[in-house]
């Protein structure tokens, strides 16, 4: 091969590796496409809030007695939250009859009137801090929630029977 045939092998090498990094605006779309279906990123705005974009058919994924229940038995204690479409319920600090200060988060994940639909964490105050109550005083409160709810669905039941 003489030093022409070289060059001229070269510069088509070089002109087809350039080719391969194709349009750079082309490259920036196919980049931007690839990262809004990998985050599944739609354009929405905070308008879209109060949309009603699932139909009328789509319900509150909460269960009615889990929540009622869950502010029965926690009546004690004053509510600074209450979102019933997420399912939380976030107390402020009260106290029980001469037992301490307690406060709790309550998380209700599903329609269904389960125990897995209920997930309570309750913090009593020590010094000044907020400290987990043991697993046994949270079952306590999860079994009471349970139970009052029952109570609530069988109430429901004998009026419309």
């Amino acid at each position: 091969m003489n030093r022409f045939q070289a060059i001229i092998l070269l510069l088509l090498a070089t002109w087809g590796l350039s080719a391969c990094n194709g349009d750079a605006e082309y490259q920036n779309e196919l980049r931007e496409e690839r990262f809004y279906r990998e985050n599944e990123y739609e354009e929405e705005s905070f308008f879209d809030l109060f949309r009603n974009q699932h139909g009328p058919e789509q319900g509150v994924a909460v269960n009615r007695y889990l929540w009622q229940a869950s502010l029965d038995v926690l009546s004690f204690l004053p509510v600074e939250t209450a979102d019933p479409f997420s399912g939380l319920i976030l107390t402020g600090w009260g106290s029980v009859s001469g037992a301490g200060t307690y406060k709790a988060t309550i998380l209700i994940t599903d329609p269904a009137l389960d125990a897995r639909s209920l997930k309570v964490a309750a913090f009593r105050s020590q010094g000044g801090r907020a400290v987990p109550v043991s697993d046994e005083q949270n079952r306590q409160l999860e079994d009471a929630i349970l139970t009052r709810a029952r109570e609530l669905r069988i109430e429901d039941f004998e009026i419309d029977g």
